[in-house]
Order: C-alpha cells, then sequence, then structure tokens
C-alpha cells in the first residue's frame, strides 16, 4: 500500500511539473489537473478497497496524512477553475474586487465552520491522541451533532474528518491563490514582464529546488531577521532568477509528503559543498 501511494504522488508531481513547464493558462492548467487528481483519487481507492491497511497505525495515517492532500488538491483545483471561469475581466478594477469577494467569501467560511471547532484545533495543534477516534473507519459518532454533508460521503473510503483535514489543505492553498490576484504588485509574473534582461543571472535547477531553498532561509530567520513574508522573500529569488515558480504554498505541501528526503536539494547543496572542500584542501 506504501508503495502504491508514493506513486501516485509522483505521478501528480510529474503532471503538475509537466502543466507548469507548459505555461498554460491557471484556468487550463486546473482543469487538467482536476481531471488527473479526480482519477488519481479513485485509483487510490479501488486499490484501498482491494487491499485494506498493512495495520492500524498506517490506517490512521493514511487517513490523516496521505489521502487528505490528494484530496485537498482536487478541491483546490477545481475551486480555481470555478473561479476562473467565472471571472468577468482579466485586469482592472473589476477584476481586483471579483478576487477580494472570492477571499471575504473564503474567510468568512474560515471563521463560521472551521477555525472555532474542536476538530480544528486539535489538528492544528499537531496532537495524535484521538486519532483512533477521527481516523480510522467505522469510528463515526452522529452524537457528536457532525454536519449533514457526513451522509453524502462514501464510508468505506473516509473517516469523515480526513475530508475536514482536506478542506482545510484546500483552504490554504486557494488562500495563496486570491492573495496572488489581488496583490498583483507581488505578482513576479507581473514583475517579470517588466523587468530588464538579465540572461547573465538564471536558475538552473529545478524550480522544486528554488521552492525548498526559499522556505529553508524563510524558516532559519536568517533574511531581515525573519520579518520578511514567504510571499515577498518568493518574489524576491523569482525576479533575481527571473524564473515564475506558481504556488508557492502548493509545492511546499508537496515537499512535505514526498517520498525519500524531504529537503533533497539542501542535502545535495551538503554534499556538493564538503566534496568542493575536499577538493581545495
Amino acid at each position: 500500500m506504501r508503495n502504491v501511494y508514493n506513486g501516485i504522488i509522483l505521478e501528480i508531481e510529474r503532471q503538475e511539473e509537466k502543466l507548469a513547464a507548459k505555461v498554460l493558462p491557471i484556468m487550463e492548467e486546473a482543469y487538467q489537473m482536476t481531471i488527473f487528481l479526480q482519477d488519481a483519487l479513485a485509483k487510490l481507492k479501488r486499490d484501498v478497497l482491494k487491499d485494506g491497511f498493512e495495520n492500524e497505525h498506517y490506517e490512521m495515517k493514511f487517513f490523516r496524512n496521505i489521502k487528505p492532500q490528494i484530496l485537498g488538491k482536487l478541491i483546490y483545483y477545481n475551486k480555481v477553475f470555478q473561479v476562473e471561469t467565472g471571472c468577468p475581466v482579466r485586469n482592472g478594477k473589476m477584476f481586483i474586487q471579483y478576487f477580494a469577494r472570492r477571499l471575504k467569501e473564503l474567510k468568512n467560511e474560515f471563521r463560521q465552520s472551521i477555525c472555532n471547532t474542536d476538530f480544528y484545533k486539535y489538528y492544528r495543534s499537531g496532537r495524535t491522541d484521538r486519532d483512533e477516534l477521527y481516523f480510522k473507519l467505522g469510528k463515526i459518532n452522529l452524537k457528536d451533532g457532525l454536519n449533514s454533508d457526513v451522509f453524502e460521503i462514501d464510508l468505506s473510503f473516509s473517516t469523515y474528518y480526513d475530508h475536514k483535514v482536506a478542506h482545510i489543505i484546500s483552504n490554504e492553498l486557494f488562500y495563496s491563490y486570491l492573495l496572488s490576484k489581488i496583490s498583483p504588485e507581488e505578482n513576479p509574473e507581473t514583475i517579470l514582464k517588466h523587468i530588464e534582461d538579465a540572461k547573465d543571472i538564471a536558475w538552473t535547477g529545478s524550480k522544486n529546488a528554488l521552492i525548498e531553498l526559499i522556505y529553508a532561509f524563510h524558516a532559519s530567520g536568517m533574511i531581515s531577521n525573519g520579518k520578511i513574508g514567504i510571499r515577498k522573500l518568493g518574489t524576491i529569488f523569482q525576479v533575481l532568477f527571473r524564473t515564475p515558480l506558481g504556488d508557492l504554498h502548493h509545492a511546499f505541501h508537496r515537499m512535505k509528503v514526498r517520498s525519500g528526503s524531504r529537503t533533497a536539494f539542501i542535502d545535495q547543496l551538503k554534499l556538493s559543498l564538503e566534496d568542493y572542500m575536499d577538493k581545495n584542501l
């Protein structure tokens, strides 16, 4: 089962990188990713129903960390597609107002149905002592006063709360997307269109490697004493290297669940520097 999941995650990452390389309109990219993720989730469901789980520990891990990452992206890309197809114009005041309204709706949804719930506080705190109640099949307690959408999900492939986690993940991604729409002055793609040509400075590694480096600088707090936000820091690197990176927050979520080392590029940097030191002894 672990190998199946790792394979699906790699396929999703390859598809995202493939579409990013084509520089498609965001509407088309979101549509293609929605279809792709829908198929990936269906495949994962077939495998789970067929083979089950190795043990209870992996079952809880699957419904807390694995399935929600895929479902969360699916919900996110579908939201982006819906918003993009409903946008009345491509720029100007109406454009900003349109996305500002979507952002306000998202914030209202968060305040009304997410942030004050006991489960949200439990999940955000990193607690695991109630995972057996939240992330195992057949543990749904209707006496807890769950929302009526519990009756609309497939309980053979959901604990109900994995669906909650997926919405938390999708809302975070969607929030970053909306912010980039209503703050065009911080949109790297807009800046890159107006910057003078500087072909002598270029990032020749992968986009994921640069994103990993950006988050490492952000986490360390070594630039501006950690007072600079991740979006602004990302913009600086993207402009410096003339490399649009898309949704940094989305890419970071992929890194957190990828197979192997989650800091593959930084690990390679360390090895490269040590080799260079050895050659210059």
